[in-house]
């Protein structure tokens, strides 16, 4: 696996480059890297790095978590209030709705599998957004108002509710029943993992300070304390599913919030450095490996009508985003850099695009074609929209 990773590492980096140089989000090219060397056109990784994709993307999306926290004031999020709360569940549930009016029509399929495919599409993918945010709150582009934090805090909750609602959808495709319970699980996950990581953070911090006074802790020695934390955390998740709903991913950040805020300033800031450190190698991995399980061979399948699906409901999300926004003091050019944040999407697509097909929907390899021309249409689109109007639509403080 070792030459795979190189590979990785590598080749990501210089199609980062390339792409930087000519004017484009770097993650472009680190997408594009994954799909060339990717087992669908070059083939250059391993079995073993493919068969461990999904958990190698999860720690890097941990790392970036963490990085976020650490930059981000729950106090802040107090201040944004009710649009937060609305923009983890309004743009994702508005489209839903547009692919329940639309594919129907364009795709000829049922709504039932219209409404599988618009849980596998209506989530944003945190690591195009969270990354981008972190570095407006750093430069302190937009946080006269609040943008990055209310974007982060929504980005956050947003994956929650549509891969709730994708288990939902995909057991009626199936045939099966809908258990109304699992939409109690939405709240119950995100208020269990934001109560579990405010506890975790808090004794995490006792320990550091009762370490600093008896045996004396390097700032790298935290990291691995943190990050080893961090993981359990996530499998805890897992561990718990037949008990209690818990967000192992908000309860990692929300550790990491708890860790700024009621930590000396000093440790906190060289956390977030050294996080910000490890994040530069883990963006390379996460962003490699999301091309590589693009399955290119389903691009042509669907054509133009996917396209034109997918565009028409990024307009619903965007309905979604504008209604999240209203009664709020931002402008208009505040709210449609609000609307550009929450196109893109890759992580949760990648993740969940193949399991239709894998649990024998007929629909199945239509939506993972329709997942896999959402992943390259608006991964880079949102990108570069971040990238090239965060200066002429936020004000700088």
């Amino acid at each position: 696996m070792l030459t795979s990773l190189a590979f990785v590492f590598l080749g990501g980096l210089l199609m980062a480059t390339i792409a930087d140089k000519i004017g484009l989000p770097r993650i472009i090219g680190m997408l594009l890297a994954g799909v060339l060397l990717g087992p669908y056109l070059l083939n250059a990784f391993e079995p073993a790095l493919l068969e461990n994709s999904a958990d190698l993307r999860k720690m890097a999306l941990i790392i970036i978590l963490l990085k976020a926290g650490l930059t981000l004031d729950l106090s802040d999020l107090k201040q944004v209030g009710r649009p937060a709360v609305l923009m983890s569940f309004l743009p994702a549930t508005i489209e839903i709705i547009g692919y329940l009016l639309i594919a129907p029509w364009l795709l000829d399929i049922s709504l039932i599998d219209a409404a599988v495919m618009g849980a596998v599409m209506a989530a944003v993918s945190p690591a195009v957004v969270v990354p981008r945010m972190i570095h407006l709150i750093e430069q302190k582009i937009g946080t006269n108002q609040k943008i990055p934090q209310l974007i982060l805090a929504g980005a956050s909750c947003d994956d929650i509710v549509v891969i709730i609602l994708f288990t939902a959808f995909l057991s009626m495709a199936q045939g099966g029943a809908i258990h109304y319970q699992d939409f109690f699980n939405i709240p119950i996950s995100i208020i269990a993992g934001v109560g579990l990581g405010v506890l975790t953070g808090w004794l995490l911090l006792l320990f550091f300070k009762w370490a600093h006074a008896h045996i004396g802790l390097t700032e790298i020695q935290k990291v691995i304390i943190i990050l080893g934390i961090s993981f359990i955390l996530v499998v805890l998740e897992n561990w718990l599913a037949n008990t209690i709903a818990i967000s192992g991913l908000l309860a990692v950040m929300s550790m990491a919030s708890v860790i700024k805020m009621r930590g000396p300033i000093p440790q906190s800031t060289k956390l977030s450095k050294q996080f910000g450190n490890i994040w530069i190698a883990s963006e390379l991995l996460l962003f490699v490996l999301v091309g590589a399980a693009v399955d290119i061979r389903y691009l042509s399948i669907a054509g133009f009508k996917a396209v034109l699906t997918i565009l028409l409901a990024l307009i619903f999300r965007s309905l979604g985003v504008y209604l999240s926004l209203l009664g709020t003091k931002l402008s208009a050019k505040e709210k449609v850099f609000c609307i550009f944040a929450y196109l893109p999407k890759a992580t949760v697509q990648a993740a969940i695009g193949a399991i239709p097909l894998a649990v024998g929907l007929n629909t199945g390899p239509l939506i993972l074609s329709v997942a896999v021309i959402g992943i390259t249409i608006t991964a880079p689109l949102g990108a570069l929209l971040i990238d090239r109007t965060q200066h002429s639509l936020l004000e700088k403080n």
